[in-house]
């Protein structure tokens, strides 16, 4: 059978009070009321980090879309076979009426529903932490903190979207959320999302991952969900992956295009992702929200703010809203993303149309992409996978509002022991690029003199990702060369749009 995707959609429905079927909204409320007995029983209070009192940090109440202060805006989302702006009732057979709204609004802040917060107070506001340790090791002068987001459930900043994606599918009477993932975070985030409200949850993990990280199958299994290796015999797209290469490693773009082909599929399924899209930087952007307050909160502005980048959702959250504070002039930091030499998309790939997904059933993103269809090597153990950067990170890239570099993935490992065996956190491999690119840049002000303060995000906890750890200790992870002729055939396949 053919893929049938969003290009079949049905026409986008309206909600309103009269229009809710009374069952429907009965399941809701029961479903709302179980959820507000589990908090109550099980809420616990987020602990303060070094030198920064969480007690009288506020969660944010609202989330910020940097798109509302952009005075070039980016470029819209395209129907794949029209290359025309997609419609909401092109997207409706994949995602909820209200992140449809979100991907495509301009207002400047959205309101973060109060069942959201609910959830949100089980882990928020997440300890911003100074590296005092890490800066004696390094004997700099610069002060370094983290905004550390492993105190959540999942043990990373995932779930800051993963709630709200599930809130808006639950409130419209969804039954079943689908989706992939690479080291699994995203998915174990979105399994234990769907476990507080009710909803069935379909994972497939890149197999290399799959079979790297069986914690992470684990976790999403004990929270209810069924994950599957990707490519797969369950979808269309992943027979045909593996009829070309059966020991395909698989990738997330592969992965994608399973989950959407399935949510396409059936009317009782919608598709969520955690990652690149408009909706999930908003819904990171808590990140920042909280950090600026802790900044003020000790008299401290950052000068250099650092983040790794795969999709950029936990690079977004962070810097948008200090972004923000910069357009009006209140301060000045440079803000610079970090990437794998292994996934160079921001430093090595070309910013054009290009599919989200391997199979091509997405809407078309203007993004910096090594082409839909690239596979990184296997043997890559820092994350930080995807062939494509958020459309709008890639956007504020070209207006020249952030800078990107690419560090191998041996320096990021030794940047994460040095980090661990000073800082006690063992820091999942994702942010290991964030905290070799903060030892960096501190070896420089101790080779200056200058006092700079750096803020680092740090994503996440690595303890489900101790395997890329004994690979490192015993020797076993070398540096990836940049294989041109792969990028130059993947690129080939890029869709040709003009602009």
């Amino acid at each position: 059978m053919a893929i049938q995707s969003f290009l079949n959609a049905k026409p986008l429905p309206t909600y309103t009070p009269s229009t809710i079927s009374t069952t429907g909204d009965e399941r809701w409320l029961k479903r709302k009321q179980m959820h507000t007995r589990l908090l109550k029983s099980y809420r616990v209070r987020a602990r303060s980090g070094t030198n920064v009192d969480s007690a009288a940090i506020e969660i944010p109440r609202q989330w910020y879309n940097l798109v509302a202060d952009l005075s070039i805006k980016p470029p819209p989302q395209l129907h794949p076979k029209t290359f025309e702006p997609v419609k909401p009732q092109d997207l409706s057979p994949l995602f909820p009426d209200e992140l449809i709204k979100q991907e495509a609004t301009h207002e400047r802040f959205i309101d973060i529903p109060e069942e959201v917060i609910d959830v949100y107070r089980l882990w928020r506001p997440t300890p911003l932490i100074r590296a005092k340790r890490l800066e004696k090791l390094l004997d700099t002068p610069a002060r370094i903190y983290y905004k550390y987001e492993g105190v959540s459930p999942a043990g990373s900043h995932k779930p800051n979207t993963a709630v709200p994606q599930v809130y808006y599918n639950a409130r419209q009477g969804v039954k079943n959320i689908v989706t992939e993932t690479g080291a699994g975070q995203w998915g174990s985030s979105l399994a234990f999302a769907c476990s507080l409200f009710g909803l069935g949850c379909e994972v497939w993990q890149v197999r290399a991952s799959y079979d790297q990280k069986p914690y992470r199958k684990l976790m999403m299994q004990t929270w209810g969900a069924k994950v599957h290796p990707s490519p797969s015999n369950i979808t269309e797209a992943g027979r045909k992956i593996l009829q070309m290469d059966p020991s395909s490693p698989g990738s997330l773009g592969i992965a994608i295009s399973e989950a959407v082909e399935i949510a396409a599929a059936n009317d009782d399924t919608k598709y969520c992702l955690g990652s690149v899209l408009n909706h999930v930087l908003l819904h990171q952007t808590v990140i920042g929200e909280e950090c600026i307050q802790q900044m003020e909160a000790i008299g401290e502005t950052p000068d250099l703010i650092i983040g790794c980048t795969g999709g950029g959702s936990n690079f977004g959250g962070l810097c948008f809203p200090f972004i923000r504070e910069k357009l009006k002039g209140k301060i000045n930091p440079v803000i610079r993303a970090v990437e794998p030499d292994a996934c160079p998309s921001l430093t090595k790939g070309v910013y054009a149309y290009d599919f989200g997904d391997t199979a091509g059933m997405t809407p078309l993103m203007k993004m910096h992409t090594l082409g839909h269809d690239f596979i990184p090597d296997p043997i890559h153990a820092g994350g930080l996978r995807y062939h494509g950067m958020a459309p709008l990170i890639s956007h504020i890239y070209e207006l020249g509002f952030m800078e990107a570099i690419s560090i191998p993935q041996t320096e990021c490992f030794e940047g994460a022991i040095r980090f661990a065996r000073s800082e006690g956190l063992i820091p999942a491999p994702e942010p290991t690029h964030a905290i070799a690119a903060t030892i960096r840049e501190a070896v420089r002000c101790r080779e200056s003199g200058e006092s700079k303060v750096i803020l680092m995000a740090m994503c996440g906890h690595g303890h489900f990702d101790l395997a890329s750890y004994e690979k490192y200790l015993q020797g076993n992870i070398v540096d990836l060369s940049f294989e041109e002729e792969k990028i130059k055939k993947s690129l080939a396949k890029v869709p040709q749009v003009l602009a």
